[in-house]
């Protein structure tokens, strides 16, 4: 496999999928033991069916939940606040040490000029 510069590894969402995983093991290991007295392909799928219910759940809030990810906002058609072209505007909402969620005044940029306050947001240590 091949893997593309351009992909963006979201270390908190990978490191709770694999504690996750880490925790999928003891129920595959406790349930067939419990039913020990049953083939070993009916325990594997019950393992399997109980595993399903819980860790569903698990991996939902680990590949959706906002609290795990950068949240950007895009509007179409706005005025650059920086250049002042009328494009698409993007605006970094909120990040693991950045918060503009309340922001009363948002300053929505074009594509270029939202790159060039991304990078400076990096100078200053915000996780973009």
């Amino acid at each position: 496999m091949i893997f593309n510069k351009y992909i963006k590894i979201n270390y908190k969402r990978y490191l709770l999928y694999l504690i996750r995983w880490q925790l999928s093991t003891p129920i595959l290991a406790i349930v067939p033991i419990a039913l020990h007295l049953t083939d070993f392909w009916t325990a594997a799928f019950i393992a399997n069916i109980i595993g399903g219910l819980l860790f569903f759940w698990v991996d939902n809030f680990i590949f959706t939940s906002k609290d795990l990810t950068t949240q950007w906002e895009v509007v179409e058609n706005i005025q650059c606040s920086d250049c002042g072209n009328v494009a698409r505007g993007y605006r970094l909402v909120k990040s693991s040490n950045y918060d503009k969620v309340k922001d009363s005044e948002p300053k929505f940029r074009c594509e270029n000029c939202s790159i060039n306050k991304s990078n400076e947001l990096r100078k200053e240590g915000v996780e973009v």
